[in-house]
């Protein structure tokens, strides 16, 4: 079993998202190890890119004060090799086509395998157009992680047969961020992914509180968090690593609570 698959066999999944760089990269990594430290499954990793589509407005902000700071795709690679000295849970990158085309593919699925990152997400490219990178991430055995959307419909089943690692349910239209309430009919979206797939699914854009993650969670594999994490950093700046570890370890408690 990959270590994806092992982040979802031991109940219910919460995986938090950081922006790495915001406010400076050695917060990410005091956050990434908080996160761990208090039960995350897994943990994404953004890679900031200055016109990040599928993002709202606090991870937009996040990506600027990140690229401002002097963030670059080497340095994130090098904060990745640091952790995995002592942090083994699973790390995914999510950033943009873009970032990874002008990395060069090749150079940076191949950096992706030395630091043991175990899968990919790119928001911007459509399950269509995969096969641009999907040949990298299988030479060098990182998952392309796929994203579902409401707007997905007749190509559900098809995304999840070909599914990698997990599968991103994205609970709302629109861009990430947290909201009141969600109203997409999930229960369908899922019945629909589990009818084609064994591969995890795990619920993530708007989701900020401990019973919104229980609730995810309950009808799905597990629960993302994005922007609620980033309004903490906006918050706490460098003092957030403490903060954040209180916030996911109630929200952890609480997407395992629903299993």
């Amino acid at each position: 079993m990959s270590r994806i698959g092992e982040a979802f066999a031991n109940g219910k999944a919460f995986i938090p998202f950081l922006t790495c760089g915001d406010p400076d990269l050695e917060t990410t990594a005091a956050c990434v190890r908080a996160c761990a430290r208090a039960g995350a499954s897994l943990i994404e990793l953004g890679i900031p890119f200055s016109d990040p589509t599928a993002e709202g407005p606090v991870i937009q902000g996040a990506n600027l004060k990140a690229l401002q700071a002097g963030t670059t795709t080497d340095k994130i690679f090098d904060l990745v090799r640091d952790l995995r000295r002592d942090v083994s849970i699973p790390f995914v990158f999510m950033t943009y086509a873009n970032v990874v085309y002008s990395y060069g593919p090749e150079r940076f699925l191949q950096n992706c395998q030395d630091v043991a990152i175990d899968g990919i997400i790119l928001p911007d490219v459509p399950y269509e157009e995969k096969e641009e990178f999907l040949p990298y991430c299988q030479k060098h055995g990182v998952a392309l992680i796929s994203m579902i959307a409401p707007t997905s419909q007749d190509r559900i089943a098809r995304i999840a047969r070909e599914a990698e690692g997990f599968l991103y349910i994205v609970s709302s239209l629109g861009v990430t961020g947290t909201r009141t309430e969600i109203t997409t009919d999930l229960g369908s979206i899922l019945q629909a992914v589990r009818a084609n797939t064994d591969i995890p699914a795990a619920i993530g854009f708007g989701i900020s509180t401990p019973e919104q993650a229980k609730k995810m969670a309950a009808i799905s594999d597990g629960a993302i968090v994005g922007s609620a994490i980033i309004k903490i950093l906006d918050q706490y700046g460098v003092d957030a690593p403490a903060h954040v570890e209180e916030y996911v370890r109630a929200m952890a408690e609480a997407a395992r609570s629903a299993g």
